[in-house]
């Protein structure tokens, strides 16, 4: 019963939210830094509603968060940031770290005047928001939603998991050798939802335009670099941890919830790495009322 009562929820959602008609996205270029201009998918309407921010993956597009970008838009601001080096956001050999990364985050906030945001990250947007919450604090977040991946500790991490840590320096040689099979065999694994060759030879070409020597630095940076695990603490407002239920860090990301001031902790069944684009209407159910429980406190 209790099983008939959510897949009818769960259908009476769907077809709420595609009742909404979605807001037209808007290409914008922001200026940064010298010489470093970040693409950003602007959409949705001027409200009272906190604006959502989208902080994607290692070399992937914001256009992987189209899904949330048209479910989200019929009510609040959206935006979704081609991280610097990534997508059609500049190429630059320098500042490809989290912390560089943040400070890009700081200036879209400051040029756009955005004072009052829910800020996402997935992946390796998680270590772009432990740095962004590091250098700026929260003064202007009202909520955070970390999804599929932990805050590195740097260097303990290969002290602390260093089979896995073996492994990620073997697969950057894979990648390094044959950056376009890897970059295939990468999609294949962290999405499980169905795209057309087309959709798919697309994401494949957007996560393609990181020139492969920025894109080991970036994930050597994002992995292996500056101990960030400081910023736990520093995450005083409500923080949303969203899992896939086949992540190898599913322990690790439950205990990290339990490290936060503000913690909460949920998992998605039958979705990869990319939970909001395997299942984007329960991912969007999980955020919506994460909100909701946050204003009305």
């Amino acid at each position: 019963m209790h099983v008939f009562i959510h897949c009818c929820a769960i259908v009476l959602l769907s077809m709420c939210m595609e009742s909404f008609a979605a807001a037209p996205h808007r290409d914008v270029m922001i200026d940064v830094a010298p010489n470093i201009k970040l693409h950003v998918i602007e959409s949705g309407p001027s409200s009272n509603e906190p604006v959502l921010v989208l902080i994607p993956g290692w070399r992937l597009p914001a256009s992987i968060w189209t899904s949330q970008i048209d479910i989200f838009s019929s009510e609040r601001r959206v935006f979704a940031i081609d991280s610097r080096s990534q997508g059609e956001s500049s190429k630059t050999q320098e500042g490809n770290t989290p912390e560089e990364r943040a400070m890009d985050l700081n200036q879209v906030l400051l040029h756009e005047r955005l004072d009052s945001i829910v800020l996402v990250g997935w992946s390796q947007g998680v270590q772009d928001v432990a740095a962004f919450v590091e250098q700026f604090g929260t003064k202007r977040i009202k909520a955070i939603v970390l999804v599929d991946a932990t805050i590195s500790s740097g260097a303990g991490d290969i002290a602390d998991h260093p089979k896995v840590a073996a492994q990620q320096f073997e697969r950057l040689d894979i990648y390094s050798s044959d950056p376009k099979t890897y970059t295939e065999g990468m999609l294949k694994a962290i999405i499980g939802h169905p795209m057309s060759p087309q959709e798919f030879a697309q994401l494949v070409a957007q996560a393609m335009a990181t020139p492969t020597a920025i894109g080991e630095a970036m994930l050597v940076s994002d992995m292996f670099g500056r101990d960030r695990s400081g910023s736990l603490c520093k995450f005083d407002r409500p923080t949303l941890v969203v899992a896939s239920s086949t992540s190898a860090q599913l322990d690790d990301l439950k205990v990290m919830a339990t490290k936060f001031p503000k913690g909460h902790f949920e998992v998605v069944q039958d979705a990869r790495h990319a939970v909001f684009v395997d299942q984007p209407i329960r991912f969007a159910k999980l955020v919506r009322d994460f909100i909701g429980s946050v204003l009305r406190q």
